[in-house]
């Protein structure tokens, strides 16, 4: 009797095998990941964290007595703008008419986009200011403040509705 020997294919070069690029794959993807997360850390700013977080918790006190000025004052305004000439309009009511006001709208998550409007008086209690209503879309917090009184409230989608604020009694 004899015996035929089995013929075996020869082996494969480990690269054409798919189990080590199965392996593989995984550490791979981490590593692909990681480095898009440290490229997306290095290339965009933190908008959120301020640099004088210290100073403004100090000043919070300021702001609070600013806020209780206007309570004293019994100051409302309400805020509109005008697509028509482009301007934004705010009418104060209250004791006190300062030649000029400032509004401050934040955007809540993106620092770049404020925006610090000068309202100068145009009598009968109504300020008028330049605004740049490109971006005005969305949510915003508004602080319309002088030197003496302050006043905060939050306004969503400027171009199309109004914007109201008393200072009133917590």
């Amino acid at each position: 009797m004899h015996i035929v020997p089995e013929l075996k294919p020869p082996p494969k070069a480990w690269y054409r095998e798919p189990w080590p690029w199965l392996l593989m794959s995984g550490p791979m993807a981490v590593i692909i990941a990681g480095a898009y997360t440290t490229m997306l850390a290095f290339s965009s700013t933190d908008g959120l964290v301020a640099e004088d977080y210290y100073k403004q918790g100090l000043a919070i006190n300021k702001t609070l007595k600013r806020e209780e000025r206007a309570r004293t004052l019994e100051l409302a305004a309400s805020a509109s703008y005008d697509a028509s000439v482009g301007r934004l309009r705010l009418d104060l009511a209250g004791a006190q008419r300062p030649p000029v006001v400032v509004l401050r709208l934040t955007h809540p998550t993106r620092s770049g986009m404020d925006q610090r409007i000068e309202l100068r008086h145009a009598g009968q209690g109504r300020y008028e200011g330049a605004i740049e209503a490109a971006q005005l879309s969305g949510r915003w917090n508004a602080v319309l403040e002088t030197a003496e009184w302050r006043m905060a409230g939050a306004w969503t989608d400027p171009l199309h509705t109004g914007l109201s604020l008393a200072a009133q009694r917590p």
